[in-house]
């Protein structure tokens, strides 16, 4: 007894450890977006994609620069026979077999492009497009991380509000069934009358336990993406939200998207990409320039040869080749062009239709609050009918129902209100501008 009664203490304290293990965080909306595109995965790997566009293109700027190229041998010859014409001596100039066992050679070697159909200049221009263009999809995809969060959001508030007004109306259920209980004890009512009760407190029920599965459900994956503690609940300050609303109402919401600034970019760089191709229609031009010394044991040693001269280069067959290369090019191009007059009509239909969905949000909030005012004054009526026995307990628990129905509502509305009004942030293009954040 007494072993049994030391666990169920250690049993309470472990509970009441874990309780408390779990840390309440509140959070306004620019918080949080500002976590998600600074410390959220996604974001992180987005910088390490405009980093390597960036290292990219320093490397193709690199190939404009001289090539030096050093070098040395050192060789063991195994008994080398070596003729020379050089003479050995003796008066005759006559001369004979030399041997010989080593052989030092050391060689610097300078090159420097100076033509080649402007090819280098050209991918140079082209890489530092695309260099740009990576960066804008950066943006974009923060954009996306930021209307994410602000998606989580909404839905995180909603059920946690779903979930109060539940719980509310579930206290009023359990009342009415003890209520009723007492009352068929009684035989005020009839049992039917009590059971319906009890089936209304048990649908009440499922319902708080399904809002609960949500909270938590939604909650891990805001806390996932902002990379905070597992056990962290996340505490909503939607009057901050409301706030920085109202501040951001005068906005102009010309539309300046991130994703259609980096398909401009790629499409300049296909631009670059048909005269990249174009180049091998031209000879390639360098400066070239060198340094060699040997030693040929007992033999000859050369030292300060130095040369300097013009390389030139053409590949005959580009004659016939290349023109492929140049339509594959010209290709690409108009596929580019072509994607950036669709995303252009596209973002101008997001637009329009974010626009639309704010507006419908805004009147049917006014419909909701109606809605919970005519509910409440309902059931006022229906329950002093039913206390005077002249309305069916179907109508009060139907007017219970109604109640309660039109003020999950209003509290869902005034979310998606927040909702839509991002969205059209985020159709425009300045859903982190809206916030004074940094895409970087």
């Amino acid at each position: 007894m007494k072993i049994n009664k030391t666990i169920l203490i250690a049993i309470s304290f472990l509970g009441i450890t874990v309780g408390y293990a779990q840390e309440r965080k509140t959070l306004s909306l620019k918080e949080a977006i500002s976590l998600a595109t600074t410390k959220s995965n996604e974001a992180n790997l987005a910088n390490i994609k405009v980093a390597t566009s960036k290292l990219e293109m320093e490397t193709m700027k690199n190939n404009q620069y001289p090539n030096l190229k050093i070098s040395g041998q050192f060789l063991q010859l195994t008994n080398a026979n070596v003729d020379s014409s050089l003479k050995t001596g003796g008066s005759g100039g006559s001369s004979s077999p030399l041997e010989v066992s080593q052989l030092l050679l050391g060689q610097a070697n300078v090159s420097m492009p100076i033509f080649s159909g402007f090819k280098l200049k050209n991918s140079i221009s082209a890489s530092e497009s695309l260099y740009k263009a990576e960066t804008a999809n950066s943006s974009h995809t923060k954009e996306q991380l930021a209307i994410y969060v602000v998606e989580l959001f909404a839905k995180l508030y909603q059920s946690q509000e779903t979930a109060k007004l539940i719980e509310e109306n579930l206290k009023s259920a359990h009342q009415r069934t003890v209520d009723f209980t007492a009352m068929e004890a009684n035989g005020i009512i009839p049992r039917n009358d009590l059971l319906k009760a009890q089936l209304q407190e048990s649908n009440v029920q499922l319902s708080l336990d399904s809002a609960n599965k949500n909270v938590s459900v939604i909650n891990y994956q805001l806390v996932t993406l902002l990379q905070l503690p597992e056990n962290t609940q996340i505490d909503i300050d939607i009057e901050t939200i409301k706030n920085d609303m109202l501040k951001t109402q005068s906005m102009t919401l010309n539309a300046q998207r991130n994703d259609l600034e980096a398909l401009n970019f790629q499409q300049k760089a296909s631009e670059s990409g048909i005269k990249v191709a174009q180049s091998g229609y031209y000879p390639s031009l360098s400066l070239v320039g060198g340094y060699i010394a040997f030693d040929l044991k007992d033999v000859i040693t050369v030292t300060n040869a130095m040369n300097i001269g013009v390389g030139l280069s053409y590949d005959l067959s580009s004659i016939f080749k290349n023109g492929k290369e140049v339509k594959l090019a010209r290709s690409k191009s108009e596929q580019a062009k072509t994607a950036v007059s669709i995303l252009t009509d596209k973002i101008k239909e997001e637009t329009q239709q974010a626009q639309e969905n704010y507006n419908l949000s805004m009147k049917q909030n006014i419909v909701y609050k109606q809605a919970v005012e005519q509910a409440t004054e309902n059931y006022r009526i229906v329950k002093d009918k039913y206390d005077n026995s002249l309305s069916t307990t179907n109508d009060l628990l139907e007017a219970d129902v109604q109640q309660l129905q039109t003020k999950i509502n209003l509290a869902l509305s005034q979310a998606d209100i927040a909702l839509k009004y991002y969205q059209l942030q985020f159709a425009a293009g300045k859903l982190i501008n809206s916030f004074n954040l940094s895409q970087n």
